[in-house]
């Protein structure tokens, strides 16, 4: 056998192991229908882009041949950029029926990330040209349809009607976030595909949002306002504080100078329950501001936030300190950088897990406690990167 047919008995064999992967994935798709009490024409529905920070969220909707098999065809996030052109010519050519929908940045600020992608997905199924019988979806039931839907968790990898689903999806919201990048080059969308690397981040603090940015998932660090600044360095523009000495005609004025001495009394010595009286004292106090406190001392990996709030339609996540001495500096001096940073990242765990990651205003507040005072420091930081 010469070198030549070996070398070709090897592409066959290596295409032959790439058929049989790939029949595994329809295998997998048509036991998951069949087990869910479905038939007939199965349509394959998945979505990109709903992480980034610019650019919209697009979903796809897909049903193949029954006797399709794409040679490569898989999570896009698994296949090469010259692999999924050719795959999204590819699928598109032989295709019962497709639709791509995207939904624009100022929806996704409107109705949040996740009804967003919800009604693009929606918007796909109702495009297409032939009504399938089923919905296999990645790990998600969309509201709105009367069609059986089979969610199947990391289904792009495994079930070949998501997989082409989601080939279509990105290489489209690809195409589009290209496109914007010749039309606002400083911000390198060709390359992230607008998600937030620090490169993007950067430029956002540079030169500011532009119009496909999402305003939601910003917040007010990346639109270049108190960038890298200690919470005392915007003490003027938004706290709202006593005067420090409480006197008589400070309270009941806007700022509410509270009653002097109002931690000093039977003051604790241990650290922790000096905490846990100024948190006390800090529910108080915003309880008479009109604030709903909804959590207490909310942890993850990331650090702990004293109290999340809500107040007039936005959330609150605020950190209470207390200073019995100028010895070692001011309450709000206490939080430093790196304590806002580990703020941030435990607020946005708390965001995802309650389903408000976008679309949510919220702020980060400050209470800071001495023995004379309580001082509310109202937008004291905002998200860090």
């Amino acid at each position: 056998m010469t070198q030549k047919e070996t070398a070709q008995q090897k592409r066959e064999a290596r295409m032959a192991a790439e058929l049989a992967r790939v029949q595994q994935m329809r295998d997998y798709e048509t036991e998951a229908v069949r087990a869910a009490g479905g038939h007939g024409l199965i349509c394959g529905i998945d979505e990109a882009g709903r992480g980034p920070l610019a650019g919209p969220v697009a979903a796809a909707a897909v049903i193949l041949p029954e006797d399709l098999l794409l040679p490569y065809l898989n999570d896009s996030k698994k296949v090469t950029e010259k692999r999924r052109e050719v795959l999204f010519t590819q699928i598109k050519e032989k295709a019962l029926a497709w639709a791509v929908v995207m939904v624009p940045p100022e929806r996704i600020d409107e109705i949040n990330i996740l009804q967003a992608t919800y009604e693009a997905m929606r918007t796909a199924v109702g495009q297409l040209a032939v009504r399938p019988d089923v919905l296999v979806n990645d790990a998600v039931t969309i509201p709105g349809l009367d069609i059986l839907q089979v969610p199947v968790i990391k289904g792009d990898a495994k079930c070949i009607s998501i997989a082409a689903a989601s080939i279509l999806a990105k290489v489209t919201r690809d195409t589009y976030m290209k496109e914007m990048d010749r039309k606002y080059p400083a911000y390198g969308f060709a390359g992230h595909k607008g998600y937030g690397t620090k490169a993007h981040c950067q430029a956002i603090l540079e030169y500011g949002p532009c119009p496909i940015h999402r305003r939601s998932f910003l917040g007010r660090i990346l639109a270049g306002q108190h960038r890298g600044q200690s919470v005392s360095a915007v003490q003027r523009e938004s706290e709202d504080t006593a005067s420090g000495s409480c006197s008589p005609e400070n309270a009941g004025s806007m700022h509410d100078g509270e009653e002097k001495n109002l931690l000093k009394k039977n003051t604790p010595s241990s650290r922790q329950e000096t905490g846990r009286r100024g948190e006390e004292e800090a529910v108080r106090f915003l309880s008479k501001k009109g604030v709903k406190i909804l959590e207490r001392n909310f942890r993850d990996r990331n650090g702990e936030i004293d109290l999340i709030g809500e107040q007039d339609g936005v959330l609150l996540f605020i950190e209470v300190k207390y200073r019995g001495s100028q010895r070692f500096g001011t309450p709000e001096e206490a939080v430093t950088p790196e304590k806002q940073h580990n703020i941030c990242r435990t607020a946005l765990y708390y965001l995802h897990q309650t389903g408000r990651t976008a679309g949510t205003s919220v702020r980060f507040d400050v209470i800071a406690l001495t023995d004379a005072s309580i001082r509310w420091i109202r937008d004291a930081f905002s998200f860090t990167d």
